[in-house]
């Protein structure tokens, strides 16, 4: 079997887990191809965590789940060093951080030291205890939710952090079929289980795939100038995205891609990734939140007004 049909073997059998959630399920395979963090936001009880655990049960690696809370310390997620009498020394154990797949539960409930010791994680693969660095296990990917709707007891991701996700995936309520099918599949306690489908080997070798899709210079320069257009004074955005907005957007297109069987890049890639890739990393101005102009309404009017 290929690469690219393990791939699509593992999308199948989550879309038997995960009902109605395309955009979603496509999100989280694309930001596995291009070693990336995904942010996934919306109401509760829309499938975020069986999503991410579906994800990791598809793929070859271990899964943790994290529940953050504002009392959480860094040393929950990093480990610690404790005393061994017997041995009359420290010994490092360590935390929930060393698996392959961590979801970080309502990730803006915990406080800035736990944030910081997240943050090393995500960029570094690599934690810090007691001035000694542990490496990660490799793949790391981190899949962390939030509730836009509850602000009581929650801390605001700061932008440094919100920049080291690759992707922002915003979900919404399904459709009445889809619900009724949910319901019906509860009711009947018609659970699907997710296989194992792609190997660390068939991971490996397929982002290799993904680096070599090629991407015209032409299309390279329509990717450049829709990311430049967040920095020319647009009257919603405060501050433009960083050139990493544009290193992962030429990722994450190469992926979108490749996970729909193209040997190239087409605009339709680009467009379908800006959403995702730019609305976690615009920083918009107080006119636009007084006009509830919102990140995707930004992006779009960018679409329009820059030409291929």
């Amino acid at each position: 079997m290929s690469h690219q049909a393990q791939f699509q073997s593992a999308i199948a059998q989550m879309h038997q887990v995960v009902l109605g959630q395309s955009a979603l399920i496509d999100s989280l395979m694309i930001g596995l191809l291009i070693e990336g963090h995904v942010l996934l936001e919306g109401p509760p009880g829309l499938a975020k965590t069986t999503a991410a655990k579906a994800l990791s049960d598809s793929v070859e690696g271990d899964f943790q789940r994290i529940q953050f809370t504002p009392d959480l310390l860094p040393g929950d997620l990093t480990g610690t060093e404790i005393y061994s009498a017997k041995n009359e020394r420290f010994d490092y154990v360590p935390g929930p951080l060393f698996h392959n797949f961590i979801l970080a539960d309502e990730i803006n409930r915990a406080p800035a030291k736990v944030q910081a010791a997240l943050l090393e994680a995500m960029a570094e693969h690599q934690i810090t205890v007691a001035g000694k660095r542990y490496d990660l296990p490799e793949p790391f990917m981190v899949l962390a939710t939030q509730n836009p709707l509850e602000q009581e007891g929650t801390y605001a991701l700061p932008e440094a952090q919100l920049d080291r996700f690759a992707l922002h995936v915003q979900l919404d309520y399904p459709s009445a079929e889809t619900e009724l099918a949910v319901m019906r599949r509860v009711r009947e306690r018609d659970f699907q289980k997710v296989e194992q489908a792609v190997s660390k080997e068939a991971l490996l070798a397929a982002r290799d795939e993904v680096k070599a899709i090629f991407l015209s210079e032409d299309l390279e320069r329509y990717l450049v100038a829709l990311v430049c257009a967040t920095r020319t004074g647009h009257r919603y955005i405060e501050q433009g995205v960083s050139p990493r907005a544009t290193l992962t957007l030429d990722k994450a297109v190469r992926a979108h891609a490749w996970l729909n069987d193209r040997a190239h890049v087409e605009p339709i890639d680009i467009q379908t990734m800006l959403f995702p890739v730019l609305r976690h990393r615009l920083l918009l101005s107080y006119q636009a939140m007084a006009d509830r102009v919102t990140a995707d309404d930004v992006i779009q009017d960018i679409l329009n007004s820059v030409v291929l």
